[in-house]
């Protein structure tokens, strides 16, 4: 009897530790269940993931992509107070005039010495193409330049609207007058025409930018040397500057000078006034402008700006004799036409120069061969005007180490 109650209480006790036992085990394993699903699952030594299931960037992989990104905007960086040091080309090109402007721009980048930026106005549709053609050139010669596409862009007003500045003269050449307003972050440009050849480093023109005094905010060349060959002080019905006024197809600009002036509104006002009695558009209301403000221009030579007005009956541009020509400018279209041969012949080697082709071994001797077998003409007998620069920049690398 004592035996049976000793059993029972042993069996009560030995059913009790197990129902204990497995309180406690079911207990652990619970928690230990919760606890792995809280620990994040490893996928490999970079990559975790949490509990919104988005994969994240663990301390290892964050410091190299931190890396990198300080280097992009390094850079960056550097690109940009690049393009603070850089030369500002313009250019406005309408209608058919992408391909002479594309030429234009490789003489700027043959020879150039600092960096360029291309700022390029032209139609919507041509946008594309520029960029298209632009990217398309050899690295070597992209990094010495950056460039912006700009769609065209005029002032409408009742007095006079957008599309008659676009029709004013050549297509879309107006543009120009209004680049203080549009390119407002920049000092200083040089606007050139689609008809010019850089025929020495841009540099040398760009430097006349440090001549300017301090009331200057625009530099031009004479439109001519001879009285006799004037037009303005021959034809014009406008006020023009100085004795035979200016050209404007190659004009430096300085844009923080021009924002400051009444360069914009007077624009507005001369189109009013004397849109009756202008021909030549834009380079009429330059004239008419400096005519007003004479001492806020800078007159430098015929050699940053040679046309064949000055060879086409005799040479009348003594400085290009000496140190030959630094920018061509064809005029009234003489790159495309059989009038000034020795014009067509420098376009021509340039426009058929490989960007990544020797200049002097082909470039040189190319041009030297289209001059000489050009037709007989007056600007022909001092073609070495037009090679001069060419030959002293070929010199001055071939020297460096």
């Amino acid at each position: 009897m004592i035996f049976r109650s000793r059993l029972k209480v042993m069996l009560f006790k030995l059913g009790l530790t197990v129902i204990i036992l497995v309180a406690v085990y079911m207990y652990y394993a619970i928690n230990k269940s919760n606890e792995d699903d809280d620990e994040p699952v490893m996928l490999d030594k970079h990559v975790e993931v949490v509990s919104d299931k988005r994969p994240v960037i663990n301390d290892i992989e964050k410091k190299g992509i931190d890396n990198v990104e300080s280097s992009i905007l390094d850079t960056s960086n550097k690109r940009l107070s690049l393009r603070k040091e850089s030369i500002h080309l313009a250019v406005v090109s309408c209608g058919d005039r992408m391909e002479e402007s594309l030429v234009m721009l490789k003489s700027a980048v043959l020879f150039t010495r600092s960096h360029l930026v291309f700022h390029v106005f032209t139609e919507k549709e041509n946008i594309k193409s520029f960029q298209e053609q632009l990217d398309f050139w050899p690295p070597d010669y992209q990094d010495k330049f950056d460039y912006e596409v700009y769609s065209i862009q005029f002032p409408d007003s009742d007095k006079f609207k957008a599309e008659d500045w676009k029709k004013l003269f050549k297509p879309c050449a107006c543009q120009r007058l209004f680049l203080p307003s549009i390119l407002t972050d920049i000092d200083s440009i040089l606007y050139v025409d689609t008809d010019v050849l850089f025929l020495s480093p841009v540099d040398d023109i760009w430097k006349l930018f440090e001549l300017f005094n301090s009331t200057q905010l625009a530099g031009l060349a004479p439109e001519h040397e001879d009285k006799a060959m004037g037009w303005y002080n021959r034809f014009a019905r406008h006020p023009y500057y100085g004795e035979l006024g200016v050209n404007s197809g190659v004009m430096l600009m300085n844009l923080t000078r021009l924002r400051s002036s009444p360069w914009l509104i007077s624009m507005h006002n001369y189109i009013i006034e004397y849109k009756l009695k202008i021909t030549y558009g834009d380079q009429d209301l330059i004239n008419i402008y400096f005519h007003y403000f004479p001492e806020q221009l800078y007159v430098f030579g015929c050699a940053m700006n040679y046309r064949a007005d000055h060879c086409m009956y005799m040479s009348i541009c003594k400085p290009a004799e000496k140190t030959g020509v630094y920018v061509l400018h064809g005029s009234r279209r003489v790159w495309f036409e059989d009038k000034q041969p020795a014009f067509k012949a420098v376009y021509n080697a340039f426009k058929e120069h490989r960007l990544r082709g020797s200049i002097k071994f082909e470039l040189l001797l190319k041009l030297n061969s289209l001059l000489k077998k050009s037709p007989e003409s007056n600007c022909g007998k001092v073609s070495e005007i037009f090679t001069k620069q060419i030959e002293m920049y070929v010199n001055s690398t071939s020297r460096q180490p």
